[in-house]
């Protein structure tokens, strides 16, 4: 079965595409239009795995880079002496932070791992979101990084892997051109009884990560 393209507003079966599916990769992936002397650009992963209510149901499953400080970790199984952020029902382990692209060697530039087996009971969906890292949060403290949206990044999109065959499942390019916004809700997966689908959102907000933060706490 080959990689399904998406369009903003698809929905798609992932138990029925890979029944007994388990563990999925989700890449995500954007090539930034920066120029000789400008701002760097920073993109970050995260997701929030949010209940019935629309909120996380405490600190751990929103999974961003910072959870590493708090010490809700794991140590990459491949990088070792990196480490990628883990929520208490070790369901998600999310992207190990690369501000500078280094790491990505032309395939994604960030992925998570997402065992849906033990996702918690109490946990519906996990939206998964592109944020650009703004002054005074990025590595230089360079006040342009203000002026940085997605509308300057191209190619974004986000693919979904069955972790067990290598096999892309699906594939959903970001088409929309975002001038003013700086935050990307890209998809979420969510419950259907017991099977998980994926939408894709391409949800756009400006206020980098700070306004889903305020969202779904």
């Amino acid at each position: 079965m080959g990689s399904f393209n998406l369009s903003k507003g698809d929905r798609f079966s992932l138990s029925k595409a890979a029944p007994g599916l388990t563990i999925v990769k989700i890449g995500m992936g954007w090539d930034p239009n920066e120029e000789s002397g400008g701002p760097e650009f920073d993109l970050d992963v995260s997701a929030f795995s949010i209940g019935s209510d629309f909120k996380i149901p405490s600190d751990s499953y929103f999974t961003f880079y910072g959870q590493i400080r708090m010490g809700n970790k794991i140590e990459d199984k491949l990088e070792k002496g990196l480490f990628r952020p883990l929520t208490e029902d070790g369901a998600i382990i999310g992207a190990i932070d690369d501000p500078d692209g280094s790491r990505s060697d032309g395939d994604d530039d960030e992925d998570m791992f997402i065992d849906l087996t033990k996702v918690s009971s109490k946990i519906e969906q996990i939206i998964v979101c592109c944020t650009i890292c703004k002054y005074p949060h990025d590595n230089k403290k360079d006040r342009r990084t203000l002026d940085l949206d997605f509308g300057k990044v191209n190619d974004c999109y986000i693919r979904i892997v069955d972790e067990s065959t290598g096999e892309e499942l699906l594939r959903y390019d970001l088409k929309d051109q975002y001038t003013n916004e700086d935050a990307v809700e890209f998809g979420r997966l969510f419950r259907v009884g017991d099977s998980w689908e994926f939408e894709a959102m391409g949800r756009a907000h400006t206020g980098s990560l700070q306004t889903l933060v305020d969202m779904y706490t």
